[in-house]
């Protein structure tokens, strides 16, 4: 079998040369010179009368025989002997061995004319059995090119779907991440609203129980720690949401092109099974010059790993984000709950200091009041001391007074003179002096008064400190959210 192609410089394309001795089947000659006419010029006379008539049917058809159809027309006309017996004298067209010659042509061009037409056949059936198989060859390489082409957008969209698992999974688990934290924000909200509810409460104490005290410290370290745990928990929410966005792009973008991959996945495989014999097949001119590509298999295979890296990295961001979420929930809640406890135990400490202070006084006031009723009663003695000696010093005086009447030298400064006159200010002494402690004892009366004022007070104080640390701040702070609901748990 010759290559292909070979057909263009077969030797029947160029005629062989005639051959000098061949003479053709006597079968053939019958139909090998009929109808034909020599090529040679005419050199005999025309103006035979048994001529045929074909003759000039077929030179009136053959340009160069114009002439001599014409001349030999007049020649005719003018020499036509009018008797059969005169053609023997008359010469004839051709010679024998134009006969032969004019024969000889025709076999060789017969011959000729047919080797080339078997020639012609067996290229022809070559060339169309190259050209089938051929033709088979690249379909069957289209075919396996499709199958392969097939078994990449197979393997690429397996991996998008894995991929895409991968990242629902991961983002359903952000999101679930995410309202715990919502939730435990939320839950923060009622801690800081006591720990202001009871510095607002601890502000009505009066006197001196308003004291910038250990539980004050503690409440105000309370809500700095409070308001610090909800700033982190707003930041890493921020931090959640935008990588639920970037999370759920990514998802879009892997989910766009898992449809393409489909559709081509579909289209690419029914074109692998298409046959010579399937329906549908048709011709569609000039497709062949369309290129809507816009991309190559490197840039196709890069787009999707581009697409599964991104969305590796996004996972790997949102898992280390989930982590230290629940890293935040863990921490804030021991924070929260630590402090919690140092309040509630720097209230135990404040409400037993308060209760024992209020204990003192209640002890000191039932001695002042006690106190008090002794003072009083030692100014009625000393009232009715004082009056019993007025009755002494009266009866003194009255007889100091009755001996000044004594007539002339009677008037003697006797001792009973010198002793009525020494019981005079005997007993005004022991009056001036009862008289001073009367007034001693009412300004110590006065002053246990007094305290005894300062005391209620101060107890009142201490009532009022400890129903307000006892009764209203605890009893609030007995509803501190759980650990659990701390981190998110309902």
């Amino acid at each position: 079998m010759e290559l292909l192609g070979s057909t263009l410089t077969a030797t029947y394309a160029h005629p062989r040369p005639t051959p000098t001795s061949f003479l053709p089947a006597i079968s053939t000659m019958a139909s090998s010179y009929r109808d034909r006419f020599p090529h040679y010029n005419l050199t005999h006379s025309l103006s035979l009368p048994w001529r045929p008539s074909t003759y000039y049917k077929a030179a009136s058809n053959w340009p160069t025989l114009d002439p001599y159809c014409t001349r030999s027309q007049r020649v005719s006309e003018s020499t036509m002997l009018p008797f059969v017996s005169n053609r023997t004298t008359l010469f004839t067209r051709y010679t024998p061995d134009d006969w032969y010659r004019s024969n000889l042509t025709n076999f060789q061009e017969s011959n000729t004319s047919r080797h080339n037409s078997e020639r012609l056949r067996v290229d022809t059936s070559r060339l169309i059995q190259d050209k089938y198989q051929q033709t088979r060859k690249t379909q069957a390489d289209s075919t396996q090119n499709l199958g392969e082409r097939v078994n990449d957008i197979g393997f690429w969209k397996s991996e998008i779907i894995h991929e895409l698992d991968a990242m629902i999974g991961e983002t359903n688990e952000l999101t679930d991440i995410k309202k715990r934290l919502e939730r435990a924000l939320m839950e923060t909200e009622a801690p800081l609203q006591v720990a202001r509810e009871c510095l607002f409460h601890r502000e009505k104490r009066m006197g001196i129980d308003l004291v910038h005290d250990e539980v004050e410290k503690e409440l105000l370290t309370e809500v700095d720690i409070i308001l610090c745990c909800q700033e982190r928990m707003k930041l890493y929410l921020d931090k959640a949401i935008a990588q639920l966005a970037a999370s759920r792009a990514t998802q879009h973008e892997l989910e766009k092109d898992l449809s393409d991959k489909q559709s081509a996945y579909r289209i690419d495989d029914k074109c692998h099974h298409l046959r010579n014999t399937s329906d549908g097949v048709s011709y569609f001119r000039g497709v062949e010059r369309v290129d809507a590509t816009v991309s190559v298999p490197e840039s196709w295979a890069k787009f999707t790993d581009d697409n599964i890296l991104r969305s590796q990295s996004e996972r790997a961001a949102s898992a280390k984000l989930r982590d230290d979420i629940q890293n935040l929930l863990v921490v804030t809640a021991n924070e929260m709950w630590n402090q919690f406890n140092k309040v509630n135990l720097a209230f135990t400490n404040r409400i037993a200091e308060t209760a024992d202070a209020k204990n003192k006084i209640q002890t000191h006031l039932a001695k002042t009041l006690q106190e008090i009723f002794q003072t009083e009663m030692t100014i009625e003695s000393i009232k009715k001391a004082i009056v019993e000696k007025s009755a002494f010093l009266k009866v003194a005086q009255t007889r100091l007074d009755e001996r000044t009447r004594r007539p002339n030298i009677e008037l003697c400064r006797d001792m009973a003179q010198l002793r009525l006159v020494n019981e005079v200010y005997e007993v005004d002494d022991t009056i001036q002096t009862l008289q001073q402690r009367l007034r001693d004892a009412e300004d110590t009366l006065q002053s246990l008064a007094h305290t005894k004022a300062t005391l209620e007070h101060d107890l009142a104080v201490k009532a009022n400190s400890l129903y307000i640390d006892q009764d209203k701040c605890m009893s609030m702070r007995r509803s501190f959210p759980s650990t659990l609901r701390l981190v998110g748990f309902c």
